[in-house]
């Protein structure tokens, strides 16, 4: 459905009724949709509401501006006050993990807890990504490409498709060039978004001064091998946030929610059945 968000339509999905509600944030603003949590988190919706959505500038959704982090985690509030929800579980992988902490850190009295993917706190994986990249024994990267989609200047939607497809090969653990192709096709693509992300977002991203002023029980999980969003970074993370919880999944790059689904999947549920005192019995 499409609801009505801050002078903007987002393409929304509700699955499940649970007595809890999870907003799961995609990643990748311009490339990522709702398909990514609704992957991960619909597998969830046997317990919890959960509700995914493809965010202002991506998917499906209207490409009103302005694309940047506070407009993206206004649009979460609203979004929760359009669902009722006294209290969230706030949820992003990647680039939607920036926004789910944005959001945790600054609407502290409505999260209940917050999971987060292979994330950053910073903008420090940006060079720690490059390198990775650059040292890869996987595929050997065209460096301009690889500029232009860090960097947020790709030309077209065009461009951002060729960029996208010369980077993907980095993400798994386990390299698969028909799956490459496979996500390559499936990809919405809105470059301008993309752009505005890495070109003004980015270079100013900088929020581990917010983190200590989390409140709510936060789960963060990462794969070993993520180039892009490498452990350290989790690890920042999880120093910074009272308390919180940290899971390496040993067999992951950027997707263990992907390539170690039923192990990250039940960490999620062990998590949140506790941090929440328990869930109502599955079906």
């Amino acid at each position: 459905m499409f609801v009505h968000i801050n002078g903007n339509e987002l393409n929304v999905e509700v699955l499940g009724e649970g007595e809890h509600t999870i907003i799961a944030h995609h990643g990748a603003p311009g490339l990522g949709s709702s398909s990514e949590p609704k992957a991960s988190f619909g597998r969830l919706a046997d317990a919890y509401r959960v509700v995914v959505f493809d965010a202002r500038g991506s998917g499906r959704s209207g490409q009103n501006g302005p694309f940047t982090h506070e407009q993206w985690v206004a649009d979460v509030e609203g979004l929760r006050e359009w669902l009722g929800a006294e209290r969230v579980v706030i949820a992003g992988g990647s680039y939607g993990g920036f926004i789910a902490m944005e959001y945790a850190a600054r609407h502290p009295s409505r999260v209940a807890a917050v999971v987060l993917r292979d994330t950053s706190a910073d903008n420090a994986n940006q060079e720690l990504a490059t390198r990775n990249a650059a040292a890869s024994s996987r595929v050997t990267i065209d460096r301009d490409k690889l500029e232009r989609v860090m960097s947020g200047t790709v030309r077209d939607d065009d461009d951002l498709r060729d960029c996208w497809r010369e980077i993907l090969p980095l993400y798994d653990h386990d390299y698969d060039p028909v799956e490459v192709e496979r996500r390559v096709a499936a990809t919405p693509y809105h470059y301008a978004t993309h752009n505005y992300a890495f070109a003004v977002n980015q270079p100013n991203y900088d929020i581990k001064h917010l983190l200590p002023g989390i409140t709510a029980p936060t789960l963060v999980t990462v794969g070993r091998h993520d180039w892009i969003t490498p452990v350290e970074c989790s690890q920042t993370i999880a120093g910074l946030i009272p308390d919180a919880e940290l899971r390496v999944f040993e067999r992951s790059g950027h997707s263990p929610q992907v390539e170690e689904a039923e192990l990250w999947e039940a960490t999620v549920r062990t998590f949140l059945d506790r941090a929440l005192g328990g869930v109502r019995e599955r079906h």
